[in-house]
Formats: structure tokens, C-alpha cells, sequence
């Protein structure tokens, strides 16, 4: 005779191996895409040399990707939503592994770059599933804070983990292996999703929001390509401040139509929620000086200190480790406490104090007295920030919306991404510039020492901007976000009241 208490705890253990075997599959889902963003800047110097394409045109194996990524993801975000999540997860996989090997098997300019776009087409569709598919299988509060703690690692890592790999890769294999190694991660993520994964439609069947759709997605192309261009030539020209202005005003068109739109792509509900607003917020200020301070550190130990793409990869090794062990930390044991709040403010402080830190670099500097202090800052800092922000950002959403709540959440870090690159490598630019204006005739230093000293004052003035970046960070998480813990929307509702009844002298009792 079997024991209904006994069947129910192993039910139980198998539902629990369950989830945490799932959350290990969106989890290599979002390393490869995320790594992604990174890895191929490590081997972009032999892609240029195999397939001989210019240094102009080489930024376009990069932006080709992020453009894509930025300005379908609210698409893929619907399209989870209205689908299903198995399928659109397995779809994004199959489809980016498809266009990685493609791409590595470019033979010419094009080809590499066609790929890149239609690999970031394809995690705008995986992305959002992945992170809507944690989002409704982690719902009990414990369990949900570890989740968010092991994904927001990734996230934070994963940047670290493409320079590190990508270097690995380049050195003893060839640079078409950065694109073909998404074989193996998609190929696992698919064995994986497609044998656990169950599937999940939508509670309700809207239509699309064409209109809204078109709008958003041209806006965000608009921004994206505006910050992009300015990276590679300046604010002033026309197709950068013109693709910007377009990007706004098609970004206001997008809002005001939301209002209006029977079944809105992105519903106001979702944004206006005070919370999920200032997480939202707050990963695109991270993402802006996070992917800042890898792109001008990886400058400058290559540049300035002569690492090798492997060293450089190394080095960010503190941000992985500091990232996971503090994303899990924030998670699991303050945020049940104290709320997202508090986390998100000190956290952007410790990220601007390590950035504070790295304007003491100079031409010489060396590693342990000048970059690991900072970057075990970052890495605490980050990692109180962003996997509070994800679990924030896509906390007491309806089912139907998680789709749209995890893509608005990526969009955040994305457009974060391109817009704080593009400025701060702006910024970077001009103070070299204005450096050797100012100095080089009227140095008796010879050239090489000047420009030295000028590369060590961009790298200084940029991470000055990127202190302030955090620091306006910290303030809107201190302004924006609740205070305490995070809260179903039908409770927050109550406590308002009692506090607005409470205030006006009221009986706060729910009878009053």
C-alpha cells in the first residue's frame, strides 16, 4: 500500500529538480546571447585581416547585432506572450545556432554581417522567453530571489565570459570558432528546453499591434543606429542627431499610441507600475556604464598595458566571480528584507566609487595596485543592481504580459548599452583630442610620451562620466523605487490607501 504523503514529497522533489534543471537551461540560453555581445570584439581583428574588409566597416560586425537585438525585442517579448514561450524559446535557438554557423562560415563582408543581424533577430525572440519562462516557473518568493540571483550573474558575467573565451578562442583556434562555439550552447539549451520545458499559451489570444510594432521598432533601429554612428564618427554629423531626433519622436508616438491601442504592444500598466518604472530606469543607466567600462578597459590593457586578448579575458575575471557571489547575496537574503530600493541606490554608489577609483589610472599603472580594487567594486555594485532590477522589472505582471515585462527589462539594458558606448566613447575621443592639442607642440616630451599620457586622460575623463552615470543611477533608484520589500499589486494597493487615509486623519481601518 503506497503512503499519499510519501507520493506527495517525491512529486514535490521531482517538481523542485525540475525548475532548477530549467533554470540551468535559460541559463545557458542567456550566456550565449549575452556573451555574445562581447566576444566577437575580441576577434574582430582577424575576421578584418581573413576576409579584408575596412576599420570603417568593421564596427558594422558589432552594431549589426545590437541594432537587430534593440529594436525587435518588444516584438519577440509579444510574440512569447501570444505564441507560447517552449516555442518561441526552441524557435530562438534553433534560429540563432542556424545564422552562428553561417556566420562562421562567412567568406565575405556581407555575409558575416547579414548573419550578425539575423543572430540578433533571433535572441530579440529568445531572450524574452527565456526570462518570461523564469519569471512563471519561479513563483514562490525563496525560490524566485536565487533564480533572479543565478540569472542576473549571467547577465552581469556574461560580457566578461565572451572576452574571455573569445580570446581563448582566436588564439588557439581561429575567430570563426567565437561564432561557431553558439552551436554548442544552443544545442544543449534545445536538448534541455525541448525535454523539460512544458508548454505555456497564452491565457488570452490579442491581436498584434502592427502599428505599435512598426513604431517602436523603427524608433529603437533609430536610437541604436544614431549612438552607434556617433561612436564611429561624431554627434554633430547629420545621420547621427538625425536618426536621434527620429528615434524620440517616434518613441512619443509609440507611447501616445499605447494609450489608444485596443490590444497595446507594450501596456501601460507594466511601465507605469512605480517599481517595474525605476528598474526599468535603473537597467538602462547600469547598462550604459557597465558595457562602458568593459569596452575602455579592454582599451586599455590591450592598448596601454599590451595584455593579449586571453590576459585582457583573465583580468575581468574578478567582475564574473564578484557578480555572481553578490547577485545571489542581493537576491536571496537583502532583497526579502529591505526591497529593491536600497539595493539598487548603494549598489550604483559602489559601481560609481569603483569608477571614481579608475581615474587614478595612468600610462603605466599596473594591474593589482590600479584595476582589481575597482573591479571587485563593479562586480559588488552591479551585482547588487541588476538582478534585483530583472526580478523587479518582471515582478507582479500578468501571465499574459511576462513576455512583454522581460523584453522591456532587456530593452532597458540594451539601449543602455548602445547609448552609454556611443557617448562614452564620444567623450574618450575628445579628451585625447583635446589633450594633444593642448600639449604635443609645446611638450618637450617626445610623441610617444605625450600621446601616452593623452590615452591615460581619455581613460580618466571617460571613467569620470561613468562615475556620474551611476551616480545619477543611485539617485533615481533612491527616488523611484518603493521602499520595502516587493509586494503583489492588490496589497500595495491596500497599504497606499491606508497611508492616504492615514494621512488625511482618517480611520485606516479597511470598515473606515
Amino acid at each position: 500500500m503506497t503512503n499519499p504523503e510519501s507520493e506527495a514529497t517525491s512529486v514535490n522533489s521531482r517538481a523542485e529538480s525540475r525548475r532548477w534543471l530549467i533554470l540551468a537551461v535559460i541559463g545557458i540560453a542567456q550566456l550565449m546571447v549575452v556573451l555574445d555581445l562581447t566576444i566577437m570584439n575580441i576577434a574582430l581583428p582577424s575576421a578584418q585581416r581573413a576576409l579584408g574588409f575596412s576599420t570603417v566597416d568593421r564596427q558594422w560586425v558589432v552594431t549589426a547585432y545590437s541594432l537587430a537585438f534593440g529594436s525587435l525585442l518588444l516584438l519577440g517579448g509579444r510574440l512569447a506572450d501570444l505564441l507560447g514561450r517552449k516555442l518561441t524559446f526552441l524557435v530562438g535557438l534553433v534560429g540563432f545556432a542556424g545564422v552562428s554557423a553561417i556566420g562562421g562560415a562567412s567568406v565575405s563582408f556581407t555575409m558575416l554581417v547579414t548573419a550578425r543581424a539575423c543572430q540578433g533577430a533571433f535572441a530579440a525572440l529568445l531572450v524574452p522567453s527565456a526570462l518570461s519562462l523564469l519569471t512563471t516557473t519561479f513563483t514562490d518568493p525563496k525560490d524566485r530571489g536565487k533564480a533572479f540571483g543565478i540569472y542576473g550573474a549571467i547577465a552581469i558575467a556574461g560580457g566578461a565570459v565572451g572576452l574571455l573565451l573569445g580570446g581563448l578562442l582566436t588564439e588557439y583556434l581561429s575567430w570563426r570558432w567565437c561564432l561557431y562555439v553558439n552551436l554548442l550552447f544552443a544545442g544543449v539549451a534545445f536538448v534541455g528546453g525541448a525535454l523539460l520545458l512544458e508548454k505555456q499559451p497564452s491565457p488570452v489570444k490579442p491581436k498584434l499591434d502592427i502599428p505599435g510594432v512598426l513604431l517602436v521598432s523603427s524608433a529603437l533601429f533609430c536610437v541604436v543606429y544614431g549612438c552607434s554612428n556617433a561612436a564611429a564618427h561624431s554627434w554633430h554629423t547629420p545621420s547621427t542627431y538625425g536618426f536621434l531626433v527620429a528615434g524620440g519622436g517616434l518613441l512619443v508616438m509609440f507611447a501616445l499610441w499605447q494609450f489608444r491601442a485596443t490590444h497595446p504592444l507594450l501596456p501601460p500598466r507594466v511601465v507605469l507600475d512605480r517599481n517595474r518604472g525605476g528598474a526599468y530606469l535603473s537597467m538602462l543607466l547600469a547598462g550604459a556604464g557597465l558595457f562602458g567600462t568593459f569596452l575602455f578597459l579592454t582599451y586599455y590593457m590591450q592598448l596601454t598595458l599590451g595584455y593579449s586578448p586571453l590576459v585582457t579575458g583573465v583580468a575581468f575575471l574578478p567582475i564574473s566571480i564578484g557578480s555572481a557571489i553578490f547577485s545571489n547575496l542581493s537576491t536571496i537574503v537583502l532583497m526579502p528584507r529591505f526591497g529593491p530600493k536600497p539595493l539598487v541606490a548603494i549598489g550604483m554608489l559602489i559601481a560609481s566609487g569603483g569608477m571614481v577609483w579608475l581615474t587614478q589610472l595612468g600610462a603605466h599603472t599596473g594591474y593589482v595596485e590600479g584595476l582589481l580594487g575597482p573591479l571587485v567594486l563593479v562586480a559588488i555594485g552591479m551585482g547588487m543592481v541588476i538582478a534585483p532590477s530583472f526580478n523587479t522589472g518582471t515582478f507582479g505582471v500578468a501571465p499574459q504580459d511576462a513576455g512583454v515585462a522581460s523584453a522591456t527589462v532587456t530593452v532597458s539594458q540594451q539601449l543602455g548599452a548602445s547609448v552609454g558606448t556611443a557617448l562614452l566613447n564620444t567623450i574618450y575621443a575628445s579628451a585625447i583630442s583635446s589633450y594633444l592639442a593642448a600639449n604635443l607642440a609645446s611638450s618637450s616630451a617626445n610623441r610617444r610620451t605625450v600621446t601616452g599620457l593623452a590615452l591615460a586622460h581619455g581613460y580618466d575623463t571617460t571613467f569620470r562620466w561613468t562615475a556620474g552615470i551611476f551616480a545619477a543611477g543611485a539617485l533615481i533608484g533612491g527616488v523611484v523605487l518603493r521602499a520595502g520589500p516587493l509586494v503583489p499589486a492588490a496589497q500595495q494597493t491596500r497599504a497606499d490607501d491606508t497611508v492616504r487615509k492615514t494621512e488625511l486623519g482618517l480611520d485606516p481601518s479597511p470598515a473606515g
